[in-house]
């Protein structure tokens, strides 16, 4: 199908108003067209998560056809930035693909865990996060080697935080994130837990906090991040997966409260 030249020429925003009026293919496939960088870019970021059970020409193609249900859900009135909700979508994709493989290695589950309780457990005995040293001694480990079990667990744990973030945000069911007034009381809950998890990233140490920022926010690869702090990449490795074990941690501790 060739595109009019008049449709190249508008921008995002006016394409995406001008689908929503009329909704025409030729405007459709425009915008689609527009935003594949952002499937791409979304599929090589997480290819640790799929990398052992599919390849990344499929998650691809998965994502355009998501990208494309998006342009139809999408309602610019309502909705965030299109680049953010399509974001979400295509992560919350690879999470429900992830989860439905059971790709994590049994092993590196259970040490994950371990890692996680003793975390928990010295979280309630200090009344602090507790540091490297401490946890490789409450498990009976060497520094080093508690060192390579977080480096080992950290794709485990980004895909276990960001599906919790998920579920939080009742966003676990991608068809139901439909173009739609949110109800007073859910943007209550969102803002509430939503105050929470920056209460949470404000607990952490500064470059945990970076790390954050420039990973989820800015969406840099951790070879990015590296150069930006001027740190290596193993070692950028080890801090997001510090700065995860704790959020985890503080999450599910107010969640057993019931604050979440």
């Amino acid at each position: 199908m060739n595109i009019p030249d008049e449709l190249k020429e508008k921008t995002n925003e006016e394409l995406l108003a001008l689908y929503k009026a009329g909704k025409d293919r030729q405007v459709k496939q425009e915008i689609v067209l527009r935003y594949v960088y952002l499937v791409k870019n979304i599929a090589m970021k997480y290819r640790g998560v799929y990398a052992s059970f599919t390849q990344l020409d499929d998650i691809v193609n998965e994502g355009i056809i998501a990208l494309m249900a998006a342009v139809d859900k999408y309602d610019p009135d309502k909705n965030a930035r299109f680049e953010t909700f399509v974001s979400k979508r295509l992560k919350g994709l690879i999470i429900d693909i992830a989860r439905k493989q059971d790709w994590i290695p049994r092993n590196v589950r259970r040490e994950s865990k371990e890692v996680n309780d003793a975390i928990h457990t010295l979280y309630e005995r200090l009344g602090r996060y507790p540091t490297n040293q401490e946890a490789a001694d409450y498990l009976n480990m060497s520094l080093e080697k508690y060192q390579k079990v977080l480096g080992k667990s950290n794709l485990y744990n980004v895909i276990s935080l960001d599906y919790f973030l998920w579920e939080q945000n009742g966003e676990q069911n991608t068809e139901s994130l439909v173009s739609r007034e949110t109800p007073p009381e859910q943007k209550l809950e969102e803002k509430e837990f939503h105050s929470i998890l920056k209460e949470g990233i404000m607990s952490l140490r500064e470059k945990e906090q970076t790390v954050i920022s420039l990973y989820y926010r800015k969406e840099l690869t951790m070879k990015e991040i590296a150069a930006v702090m001027n740190l290596s990449e193993p070692r950028i490795s080890q801090i997001h997966s510090n700065a995860l074990a704790k959020l985890k941690v503080f999450l599910e501790k107010n969640k057993n409260k019931g604050m979440i």
